[in-house]
């Protein structure tokens, strides 16, 4: 599968925002739903919102989304739910292939006000898939003999959607507009392998004690927290690489043993760094 000439122009002008705005990925169109495919090189979209609900597949790579309030991870079989008017800015990390979906507001009412990320059904995953054989820009005269077929697609499919919405996958950071918490998470995400309370407490120019007591009230969560979350995230990120073993990504995230990684990979996935790699590799 390649990227369409429609779909990387979308892409390109929403990576160009400077200040954010809505995108009207529909471009004038009255279409009740459509989709594109990436797949290329790393890039950063920049902060936007659109006027249709998104949700977004991992093919292939990883996908990074952030919003005002978290910062959210997506990982292969893994997808991303963006509601409408939502602000966000996308990282497609390099060698990565998504597919999305976008759907009239009408289609699913109870979209919500936050990202989340989803566990989905192989029938979702197959009808994602099949959603490229309409653009989410096309016009009418590409429309025009299959706007019946198309309509009642993806009527179905914002029914399953809906449902999806219910499961929600614990995949993803919180974020924070407290200076020195937002210094702290960021010294923190950038120094995964060797991070320590004391360390941070340094960086940030703050004692521990006012470090603990800054990330329970701000983001109601213990900074350990944040570090063992930020390092499971980080993990499966590396691992939907080919050729990153787990020895590595134990390493890479600060763990001195295999076993101790395990452990809190599985306590946190439920499911151990090998059959999670294999699952990856498999959906390729």
């Amino acid at each position: 599968m390649t990227v369409s000439a429609s779909s990387d122009r979308v892409l390109s002008e929403t990576a160009n925002l400077s200040p954010r705005r809505v995108i009207d990925l529909r471009r004038g169109g009255r279409a009740l739903g459509g989709s594109y495919l990436y797949e290329g090189d790393e890039l950063i979209t920049g902060w936007h919102s659109h006027d249709v609900h998104q949700i977004e597949y991992a093919l292939h790579g990883v996908v990074e989304v952030e919003t005002d309030s978290a910062h959210y991870l997506l990982p292969p079989q893994q997808a991303a739910w963006i509601p409408a008017g939502l602000e966000h800015q996308a990282v497609m990390n390099p060698d990565v292939k998504t597919v999305a979906v976008m759907f009239d507001p009408a289609l699913i009412a109870d979209g919500g006000d936050r990202a989340r990320i989803l566990a989905v059904s192989p029938l979702i995953r197959e009808m994602m898939i099949y959603a490229l054989r309409w653009p989410i820009d096309r016009g009418p005269a590409d429309a025009a003999s299959d706007d019946t077929v198309a309509d009642g697609f993806f009527r179905t499919m914002a029914a399953l959607v809906c449902e999806a919405l219910d499961h929600e996958a614990p995949l993803s950071l919180p974020t924070s507009d407290h200076p020195i918490v937002a210094a702290a998470l960021d010294y923190t995400k950038r120094h995964l392998d060797t991070a320590t309370a004391e360390e941070v407490s340094r960086a940030v120019s703050v004692s521990e004690r006012t470090l603990r007591r800054l990330f329970a009230d701000t983001l109601g969560l213990p900074w350990r927290t944040y570090l063992l979350h930020a390092r499971m995230l980080r993990a499966m990120a590396l691992m939907a690489a080919p050729a990153q073993s787990v020895q590595e990504t134990a390493t890479a995230v600060g763990f001195d043993s295999v076993s101790s990684f395990t452990r809190a990979f599985a306590q946190f996935c439920g499911e151990t760094p090998s059959a999670y790699r294999k699952r990856v590799a498999d959906s390729d």
